[in-house]
């Protein structure tokens, strides 16, 4: 279905105000990571299992998502998704009642679960609702919805979550059990007021997003995706598909790292929970300025595959940099990783996806399922700064110094996933397509 760009307005904006609430929802566990820590007395390994009940729901149901978005529709499946999320939000407050791990790790999955189905239906539909060769730039716009609204999360329940942190920490180690439930229970209930008002908001726009003027997109029938759906049966017949979803599962692993880890790592090095609290907002508005630079600068002075490229080289060169500095300006090497991820989502997705035809809608629900790389490399790291930590304590070295070290060490985790990226963006993408990649300008 062809439209014309003014017809394109109204379903764009309606997307991106869902990538809003994307951002909103996902970009707030950098903030609950080092809270759950806290109030659940957790290893760090333990407390990225924060990401891992979000992302993991991306496996689990990005495949039943496509069933159910093919059975009611883009509207109803988005309205439900956001009914999912609200329910999810309300768990929190049982949650905050027991303080419980696992029931707040239940509420992140449910609300996982939810924006799977929303993911499902818009990231695929926003990139075909123009021409591939511009669809990096298209998710770009995406992009900066996402991370605007990711950067206000932080911002809003890290001031909620984490204040007083430091003063909380620094009277458990003194007081009596009795008195540490009460100190403990009494920062749990903070989640009550904000997780109520996320609930209803998400309610409120799950009946609204039923009206929203959405028109039927199909994905456009390219010479090459025509002679793919004559000459090919099986979605196994596209590799550069499956190293596209290998990509993008790396990827949303080193963005994850970047953006839930940073708060966590800058009370590491000795900042305080208040000091803290704005470092993912740094992360976040990295990758808003990158996404803006993409959308001028897409397709018409540089290719996706350029972009794609530039990142992940500019990803290795920051994971390195992590590696041999301290302090603030190793925080700022880690915010600085928003410039390196912000264009990897945007670009791999229309590289991926072109040349598909019929089977864009399956390929798309592969690539979703990637997100589950959010719930696999965080808690790789937590595991690694765990192990690392203990060995440097072993070793004689004191806790606090321990603790930042094994921390920025952990890091060298981020450098086999930009190499990946850097290989799909150089060769991958092109593997199994018999036409060169068109140079669009």
């Amino acid at each position: 279905m062809k439209q014309s760009k003014k017809s394109n307005l109204v379903p764009i904006a309606i997307i991106a105000g869902l990538f809003f609430i994307f951002g909103f929802v996902t970009w707030i566990n950098g903030a609950l990571i080092p809270f759950m820590k806290t109030i659940n007395e957790l290893t760090d390994a333990q407390s990225y299992l924060v990401a891992s009940a979000s992302y993991i729901s991306f496996v689990v149901m990005a495949l039943p998502a496509s069933y159910i978005l093919n059975k009611i529709g883009y509207r109803k499946g988005m309205s439900l998704g956001l009914i999912i999320m609200a329910i999810g939000a309300l768990v929190f407050i049982p949650a905050a009642e027991a303080r419980t791990y696992w029931v707040f790790l239940s509420g992140i999955f449910i609300q996982g679960v939810g924006m799977t189905i929303l993911q499902t239906a818009a990231n695929p539909y926003i990139t075909i609702l123009g021409p591939i060769e511009s669809g990096a730039k298209r998710i770009a716009i995406m992009g900066i919805a996402n991370k605007t609204a990711g950067a206000l999360g932080s911002l809003i329940f890290g001031a909620i979550l984490l204040s007083g942190i430091d003063e909380v920490k620094a009277k458990l180690g003194s007081a009596s059990v009795e008195e540490k439930e009460v100190l403990l229970d009494t920062m749990a209930d903070s989640v009550f007021i904000p997780y109520i008002i996320m609930a209803l908001v998400l309610f409120l726009l799950g009946i609204l997003i039923r009206k929203a003027p959405l028109p039927h997109v199909e994905a456009a029938s390219s010479e090459e995706s025509k002679e793919s759906e004559t000459t090919k049966t099986s979605i196994f017949q596209f590799p550069h598909l499956w190293l596209g979803v290998i990509a993008l599962f790396v990827y949303v692993g080193a963005e994850v790292v970047a953006g839930d880890t940073i708060i966590a790592y800058g009370i590491s090095l000795g900042f305080t929970g208040e000091e803290a609290k704005y470092f993912t907002t740094y992360t976040l508005l990295a990758m808003v300025a990158t996404y803006v630079l993409g959308v001028f600068l897409i397709p018409k002075y540089v290719k996706q595959k350029t972009a794609l490229t530039a990142s992940a080289v500019l990803g290795i060169l920051f994971s390195i940099c992590i590696l041999n500095t301290t302090g603030f300006t190793s925080i700022l090497f880690v915010a600085a990783l928003g410039i390196a991820n912000a264009l990897v989502w945007p670009a791999i997705w229309p590289l991926t996806l072109e040349g598909l035809g019929k089977f864009t809608k399956t390929a798309s629900a592969l690539l979703i399922m990637a997100i589950s790389g959010g719930a696999i490399i965080p808690p790789l790291y937590g595991r690694m700064v765990d192990a690392n930590k203990h060995e440097l304590i072993a070793n004689g070295l004191q806790e606090a110094d321990a603790m930042s070290t094994a921390a920025t060490s952990s890091y060298w985790i981020l450098i086999p996933c930009y190499t990946i990226i850097l290989f799909f963006a150089l060769w991958g993408c092109k593997i199994g397509k018999k036409t060169p990649q068109i140079n669009h300008k």
